[in-house]
């Protein structure tokens, strides 16, 4: 008798595995046969025992306790195929993968607690990576085979570099590179030489877009079902979509095309790349995010990892209608940002930290004067007074570097309201946080970390890599009196990405922040389509500036921060 369990981790993929009858700890400890890697998670957190006819489950004495069907347990509970069991942020159900082998009695009793556990090495297996989609090699080489032949012809009859460093304008040069490859492709057809399984119009399109725009990229840059495009040299091309990545067809042509993709990308931005500043991060007109890393860095020829952004600023109803956030979140979000609250966004690579930042950055009065602070520019604010900085590389010989640190500090004389900063990811923390101190109040940044508690101990780690020689206790208080808020925002193991927790910081007790949850995300389950189900509930606890609201003259209900209400 075997048993599947389904797991859905936090910001994983779901996993499915196989167990046999016996009993199994659960938890975060190497120990546990069940591992599961979630910070919620005891070490030792639950015993689950499968026996040929009943599943069980034990809580032993876990710190945030075990709930089944939303309800704690206390003791040995039966498992149905149904059952929802949650240990920490972390779902399971356990069904039986085949018939039992003898009818259960109408009434089950506990099994004995002499069943042994596990050994270690029955530990769950790493689940299998989806399969690849199928690609004909040898169809794709004889294609890449002939665009390169094609390419060679074009450089030779034009001369690329000469024309794109002249005097043509670039309309000029589309427009002839677009004339020399229509007269090549009907030469090699006149000559019988284009088999007739390649569409010379799209073969056209793909030479023109690789000769004079951004190649096989294009394509996926106009689609608006594609999230982040992924070059892994030039025979490999990824793109996401729906919050899974997707092997596609696409190909250059060798390592040159995809340097040439990067050169198109980074020189009108005044940046470079090459042996000496092998990766660099820049941004295309239309704000989406890239980076760039070639050899000798990248062992497998350049690499290109560009993050799309909408191609229309996403509002408070959009996140709604992603289940990002809800109405009654958004409206304590916004009158956190009219209250002039330091708020930071934390959250992991590709959370969407930058996007609710912006969204954030929607509710300040049209009225203030802000500033935005950013490596490269990303954020898209709609009010009138809005100043945008950005971030400087060194030039060729490695120096006139403009850091974000020396734009915050820079800020601070040119009168702002409010300060952006786009991501806090080093020295620039402390001159945040004592701006944040002094008077500009109602900042916002971004934060790389997996939960509001961690986010702590980030700027504690940026402020000391500043250089300032500063005790931790100093560290700590100027973090408790600048920052208010915390919105910890997560990317779930289905792709989609939601506010998995929102916090106040209340002040210090000894050498400790103290900081109080104000709403966390609690999955309920699975749907058919493998979506991840749950909602955002608030823990019980006030915030502490609610008194000061009604003087204000701000209407909030108290009802929405009490456990139970219908956010």
């Amino acid at each position: 008798m075997n048993y599947l369990i389904t797991i859905a981790l936090p910001g994983q993929a779901t996993q499915q595995i196989t167990m046999p009858c016996g009993a199994y700890l659960v938890g975060r400890g190497v120990e546990c046969p069940i591992r599961l890697e979630d910070s919620s998670v005891s070490e030792l957190h639950a015993k689950l025992i499968l026996t040929p006819n009943d599943a069980w489950i034990e809580d032993v004495g876990s710190s945030n306790g075990t709930i089944v069907n939303s309800q704690p347990i206390n003791g040995t509970v039966q498992l149905r195929p149904e059952t929802i069991v949650s240990v920490g942020n972390t779902l399971f159900r356990v069904q039986p993968k085949q018939p039992p082998c003898a009818p259960a009695s109408t009434r089950s009793t506990p099994p004995p607690t002499s069943v042994p556990l596990v050994a270690e090495s029955a530990s769950i297996p790493p689940p299998s990576p989806p399969p690849l989609p199928k690609v004909d090699l040898q169809a794709r080489a004889r294609y890449r085979d002939i665009k390169a032949q094609i390419h060679a012809e074009l450089i030779r009859r034009l001369d690329l570099k000469r024309l794109a460093t002249g005097s043509v304008t670039s309309e000029e040069l589309a427009a002839r590179v677009r004339e020399t490859l229509t007269t090549i492709l009907q030469e090699l057809m006149q000559r019988n030489a284009l088999p007739a399984t390649i569409d010379p119009d799209a073969l056209q399109e793909e030479l023109y877009d690789e000769s004079v725009r951004l190649g096989p990229v294009e394509q996926f840059l106009a689609d608006d079902s594609v999230t982040e495009v992924m070059i892994n040299g030039p025979e490999q091309v990824y793109v996401e979509r729906n919050g899974q990545l997707v092997l596609t067809n696409q190909t250059f042509m060798d390592d040159a095309s995809v340097l040439a993709i990067i050169e198109r990308i980074v020189a009108p931005l005044g940046r470079r790349i090459d042996e000496s500043q092998p990766y660099v991060d820049a941004r295309l007109p239309d704000g989406s995010r890239v980076n760039a890393i070639i050899p000798p860095l990248s062992l497998v020829g350049p690499c290109i990892t560009i993050r799309k952004f909408a191609k229309r600023v996403l509002t408070t109803e959009d996140f709604i209608r992603f289940g990002t956030w809800t109405s009654a979140i958004a409206a304590f979000l916004e009158i956190c940002v009219r209250l002039r609250k330091n708020i930071i966004v934390s959250g992991g690579t590709g959370s969407g930290k930058t996007t609710l930042l912006n969204v954030l950055s929607g509710f300040i009065p049209a009225t203030d004067r802000i500033l935005t602070i950013e490596d490269a520019a990303e954020l898209r604010l709609n009010q009138p007074h809005v100043v945008r900085l950005e971030a400087r590389p060194p030039n060729i010989e490695g120096k006139g570097a403009i850091t974000i640190r020396d734009l915050v500090r820079n800020a601070l004389r040119m009168r702002p309201d409010r300060i952006i900063v786009g991501e806090c990811r080093g020295s620039e923390t402390l001159d945040m946080l004592q701006a944040m101190n002094t008077g500009h109040d109602g900042s916002l940044t971004t934060v790389h970390a997996n939960s509001p508690r961690d986010v702590i101990s980030r700027l504690e780690t940026m402020v000391l890599m500043s250089g300032v020689e500063l005790p931790s206790r100093a560290i700590r208080e100027q973090i408790a009196s600048a920052v208010q808020i915390i919105v910890q925002e997560s990317r779930l193991g289905d792709g989609s990405r939601k506010i998995t927790a929102i916090s106040e910081i209340t002040g210090m007790e000894g050498q400790q922040i103290v900081m109080q949850d104000l709403f966390q995300f609690h999955q309920t389950g699975i749907d058919a389509q493998g979506k991840i189900l749950g909602k955002l509930l608030p823990t019980g606890a006030m915030p502490t500036f609610f008194d000061t609201l009604a003087p204000r003259g701000i209407s909030l209900d108290p009802a929405l921060f009490q456990p139970g209400a219908g956010l």
